[in-house]
C-alpha cells in the first residue's frame, strides 16, 4: 500500500511541475491574478464534471456543512499556491521554484505532523527530519547557483 501511495505522490509531483510551468506561461500572457482565476475556473469545471456528471465522488457532499470553518480555507490556500507558482517560476525557473516550494511544504508538514493539526494523526518531530529539510534548503540554494 505504501508503494502505491508513493507512486501517486510521485505522479502528483510531476503534475505540479507541469502545471506550474503551464500556469507561469499563462501568467505571462494574461497576468498573475488573471491566470490564477483561469486555473481555478478550469479546475472547478473539471471537478463539476467528475462529481456531478460522471458521479465519481465517493463521499457525501452534504457532510460539508458539518466541517469546522477552518477546513474551508483550502480554497484560499489554493489561490496562494497557484499565484505563488505563477509568480516564482518565471523568475527562478521550474526546478528552483519547485525546490523552494518543496522546502516550505516539507517544513510546514513537519509542524503539522508533530502537533497533529486539523485532526490528523500526530507524527513526532525528529532531528533527522529537520536535517532533511535543511538539506532540501541547501539544495534549493545550490539550484540558484550558476
Amino acid at each position: 500500500m505504501h508503494i502505491l501511495a508513493l507512486f501517486i505522490a510521485f505522479v502528483a509531483g510531476i503534475a505540479m511541475a507541469v502545471q506550474g510551468s503551464i500556469n507561469a506561461a499563462l501568467g505571462k500572457i494574461t497576468g498573475l491574478l488573471e491566470a490564477t482565476f483561469i486555473v481555478h475556473i478550469v479546475g472547478t469545471i473539471a471537478v463539476v464534471i467528475l462529481l456531478f456528471i460522471l458521479r465519481l465522488g465517493s463521499g457525501d457532499l452534504s457532510n460539508a456543512a458539518h466541517a469546522p470553518w477552518y477546513l474551508y480555507l483550502g480554497g484560499l490556500f489554493g489561490v496562494i499556491i497557484v499565484y505563488g507558482v505563477v509568480a516564482s517560476i518565471p523568475r527562478l525557473g521550474v526546478a528552483t521554484a519547485t525546490t523552494s516550494i518543496i522546502v516550505g511544504q516539507v517544513g510546514m508538514a513537519l509542524v503539522i505532523d508533530h502537533f497533529g493539526f486539523f485532526g490528523l494523526e500526530r507524527v513526532p518531530f525528529s532531528w533527522f527530519k529537520a536535517a532533511g529539510v535543511g538539506l532540501l534548503a541547501v539544495g534549493a540554494k545550490l539550484m540558484l547557483m550558476k
